[in-house]
This record gives structure tokens, sequence and C-alpha cells, in this order.
């Protein structure tokens, strides 16, 4: 070998040696050293050089900036692969369904969702995984450990990537809006996840119902409702939930806390979506219409429960007395009648109620205030229910008519009730004297003379009388004194009920007209007791001389002579 190849190895030999040390940190090993260690997590380098970027995850140093959005990271390597972010390149496409990736790594990633394989497994609840990274990260649900809080809130997250999204609640900026409803929202995920509400697109079906679903985790959370499990308890009443969000929901309700008040009525509500389901109602649209009857709803559960009346099903039955109802909570309000509990109580009166939503209403009476009002006679009411019953005595309207006598009503309870006198049925029954009545109110009113209060008594006659009210009403006969005056001709009445059966002629409601003469009368047994003297029938007979008469009053009359 002569001097110049010597010359030429040697000169080879030394730069091998001097890159050796550049790169490894020994001119003469390939093998870690112990000495270059980091001493937090004791990982081992090769080189001082790696030692000292690996030291910056610990350091928290980011000397490496995005000239686009600022975003701050350890390694320039990290950076580099970021930038194509904001380049908008996609070079990688995955050949089955055609989504496009910035990195390659990120389509390898998601070609293991179409192969199926899901190989890591957690070992505490058994959810399986196609990625490693995926299972670590949903270990630390189990674990309990959330490390990242919230300095605004104090709420504290298992990932940093969660808290990251979280305050951007706090920020306000919503970036990304929908383009067919204006809708906004924080995160991309989140509007794209919305838009397939009005792709109308439902790929998820419920195979035990066949509901469809826009998205899996709703099909999930919809197959719980199957399952019947409800792993959600609340620990001051014991009702039990099948999601944890619904329990959360429902203690709010044990707390008291109404955070959201309406601005135009003052009311307040625990949640949020209460308030703006209220809001409704003040604003006076009422888009949801029935096809059968054209009644009108706020929203659309409102007329899915309205169109079950035109059904006619009833699938709720109650199992101790058999009446029947359309919806289930129809049915376990009944119910608390059967159990006797009254829980609610009003504080002025002591009276009880099995709903709270009963005592609210009836503590209305004790304030004295009447919102409602009629357009009509001006008769003012403290609920709307009781202006729109009150209302169709002006219409004329009396769609409920009795079967056995012909009598019409403006209400079906009305009829109910007035039947019940058909029936003979008289339920109420007093406990000191046993006397029965048809009514609870006529058995209320009965029991006033056993009660032991002072009696009202006429010092014209024996009468005793349990109210003052009726005490005038009685006096009136005594005295002449006719204190009901008739709007339309001034006729005087003594009694009240006198006054309404005669208004019925001028107002027209409610009048039966002879078809032989064309006289008036405000009752029907009335126009059937004047319809005998047209026929020349007598159906009331003396039991004692067989003399016959057209009216009971004249039979009665006559038997005085016997």
């Amino acid at each position: 070998m002569d001097s110049s190849q010597k010359k030429h190895e040697n000169s080879n030999r030394v730069r091998h040696q001097k890159s050796a040390e550049e790169n490894n940190g020994s001119p003469t090993t390939t093998t870690r050293d112990e000495s270059l260690s980091c001493e937090q997590c004791s990982k081992t380098f090769i080189t001082a050089t790696k030692l000292r970027i690996h030291q910056r995850i610990h350091t928290v140093e980011k000397p490496f900036s995005c000239d686009q959005c600022s975003k701050t990271f350890t390694f320039k390597s990290h950076l580099t692969r970021h930038q194509f972010i904001h380049s908008g390149v996609k070079l990688f496409s995955c050949d089955q369904c055609g989504k496009t990736f910035t990195h390659k790594w990120s389509l390898t990633s998601h070609q293991l969702i179409h192969s199926g394989v899901k190989r890591f497994s957690c070992d505490q609840c058994g959810k399986t995984f196609t990625q490693k990274s995926h299972l670590t990260r949903h270990q630390l649900i189990h674990s309990g450990v959330k490390l990242f809080s919230c300095d605004q809130c104090g709420k504290t997250c298992t990932q940093k990537s969660h808290l990251t999204s979280h305050q951007l609640i706090h920020s306000g900026v919503r970036t990304f809006s929908c383009d067919q409803c204006g809708k906004t929202f924080t995160q991309k995920s989140n509007l794209t996840s919305h838009q397939l509400i009005h792709s109308g697109v439902k790929r998820f079906s419920c195979d035990q119902c066949g509901k469809t679903f826009t998205h899996k985790r709703s099909l999930a959370r919809h197959q719980l409702i199957h399952s019947g499990v409800k792993l959600f308890s609340c620990d001051q009443c014991g009702k039990t939930f099948t999601y944890k969000s619904h329990l959360t929901s429902h203690q709010l309700l044990h707390s008291g806390v109404k955070r959201f008040s309406c601005d135009q009525c003052g009311k307040t509500f625990t949640h949020k979506m209460s308030l703006t389901s209220h809001h409704l109602f003040h604003s006076g649209v009422k888009r949801f219409s029935c096809d059968q009857c054209g009644k009108t709803f706020t929203h659309k559960r409102s007329l899915t429960r309205h169109q079950l009346i035109h059904s006619g099903v009833k699938l709720f039955s109650c199992d101790q007395c058999g009446k029947t109802f359309t919806h289930k909570r129809s049915l376990t309000s009944h119910q608390l009648i059967h159990s006797g509990v009254r829980a609610f109580s009003c504080d002025q009166c002591g009276k009880t109620f099995t709903h709270k939503m009963s005592l609210t209403n009836h503590r209305l009476i004790h304030s004295g205030v009447k919102l409602f009002s009629c357009d009509q006679c001006g008769k003012t009411f403290t609920h709307k229910s009781s202006l729109t019953s009150h209302q169709l005595i002006h219409s004329g309207v009396r769609a409920f008519s009795c079967d056995q006598c012909g009598k019409t009503f403006a209400q079906k309870s009305y009829l109910t009730s007035h039947q019940l006198i058909h029936s003979g049925v008289k339920r109420f029954s007093c406990d000191q004297c046993g006397k029965t009545f048809t009514h609870k109110r006529s058995l209320r009113s009965h029991q006033l003379i056993h009660s032991g209060g002072e009696p009202f008594n006429c010092d014209q006659c024996v009468k005793t009388v349990t109210q003052h009210e009726q005490l005038l009403i009685h006096e009136c006969p005594h005295s002449g004194r006719k204190r009901y005056h008739c709007d339309y001709c001034e006729k005087s009445f003594k009694r009240q009920h006198s006054l309404k059966y005669h208004q019925r002629i001028h107002t027209g409601y409610d009048v039966y007209a002879c078809d032989y003469c064309g006289k008036p009368f405000v009752q029907y047994a009335q126009l059937k007791a004047h319809e005998v003297t047209h026929t020349g029938v007598k159906p009331y007979l003396c039991d004692q001389c067989g003399k016959g008469y057209s009216y009971i009053a004249q039979l009665r009359a006559h038997q005085c002579v016997h």
C-alpha cells in the first residue's frame, strides 16, 4: 500500500471518528452511557444532545413557535408536522371511505377502524380499543385522577385536551357557524355533528323498536332504555335514572336553586332549557297544529301527547279502580288519590293537596288576584281555565246532552255530575245522622248543621240555616224585598236562581219552546208539563175519587178537599 493510500485511509478514519463524536458523544463506543441519564425519569441516552432535547419535556421549554397561530412546540419536528394543518394539504387518502389526512400515520391509524380489529382491552370494564393510546387515555377514567383544573370555574379534567376544550366555553368564542340555521359552536366537531341533523340521514337503527338515530352515541343511549338498567340513584328520594346526566339534572330540584329567570314575568327555573321553553309562551307562537281538531301547540311534544286523545288508546290502567289513562304520568298522578297521601298543605287555611300544582292554584284564591277577565261581561277569574269555562255561557254552545232527560250542558263535568241524579247513587254519607248525598259539596253543606256552629235563625218563622247568605235569601219572602233585578226588563226576584232562570228568556240560552203555541220555558220539565194542556191528557189522577188534572199543582190543591 503506497503512502497516498495510507494517508487517505487515515483521513477517512479521523473523519468517521469525528462524526461519531458529534452524533454519539463518544469517539469509540455506541453503547448507552449511564452518565447520560435523565435525573427526573432515569431515561438514558446515547448522546448529550439527545438528553438535552429530552429534558425540555420536564422544563416545559417550547422554543419552536408557529408563525400562524402562535402555538409552541418542544421539538422542531412537531412544529413542521403542525404547519401542514395550516397548509390545508392532505396527501394521504383512505381507499375505503375516501377520507383524507395530512399525515401518513393518521391514515394508518384511521384504517384500523375499517379492519374492525381492537387488540387493546381494558382490564376493568372490558372495553376494547383500536389503538393503545386510546386505551391508556380511557384507563385514566377508572383511576379517578383529574390532574387538569380550570382556573375559572375549578372544574377538573382527566386529559389536557378536555380542559382546553372546556376553557373555550369561558372565552365565549364560537367560530364555527352552521350555514343552514346560523347556530354557532365552539368546536368544529360539534358543528359537523350538528349538520347531520339537517341532512336528515339516520344511519343507526335500534334492533328492538326500529327507532333511528343520527349519531351512534344516541343509539347507544337509547338502548339503555330497553335494558331497564338504572344505575344512578338519587340519595335524597331514591329515584333511579338510566343516565348520570339525568340524575345530576334531577338533584338540582332538591337543591332549590333556580338560576334562570324570565325577564318578562320573573318566573325562575332550575334548567336553562326550561326557561327557553317557557319563553315560547310569551311569544304566542304556536307552530304545531293538530290535523284532526285544529288545536295549536307551542311545542311538538305537546301536539304528540294531544294526538293520543284522538287515537282513543289508553294503555295505562289503575290496578285499584280500573280507570285507564292515555299517559303514564296521568296514571301516576291518579294513584296518589288511592294512597291518601296529601303532602302539600296550605299555610293559610290548612287545606291539603295531593299535588303541588293543586296547592299553587289554590293559593291564588287567598291572594285575591284575578288576572283573567271576560271581555263580554267583565267578570274576573283567578285561573285562565275558569275564564274559558265561563265564556262557554256567552257562546250559547251546550254540546253535552243528558240521554235521559234531554238537559244540555256547556261542560262535560256538569253533565257527569248531573247524571248522578238519574243513577240514584249517593256515595257521600253523613257520619253523624246517616243521611246520604249525591255530591260531596252537598254533604259538606249538610255537615255544618252538626258542626255546632252558631245557626242563623229566621225571626219570623222556625227556619234555621247554616250560612248568613242563606238567611238573607230566605227572609226575602217575609219582607217582600226583591234583591235580584233583571238587567233586560227591570223585573225583580226574591231569589237569585229565579233571576237566572228568567234571564234565559232574554238571552235565548237553554230556552225550550212549545211546538204547539211557541210559549218559551226555561226548564225542560215545565215544557213537558205545559204540552199536556194541548194534548188533553191528564196524567195526574186523584187516588180517592179518580179525577184527573193536567198539572200536579192542581191535583194537590184538589186533594185538600178530601
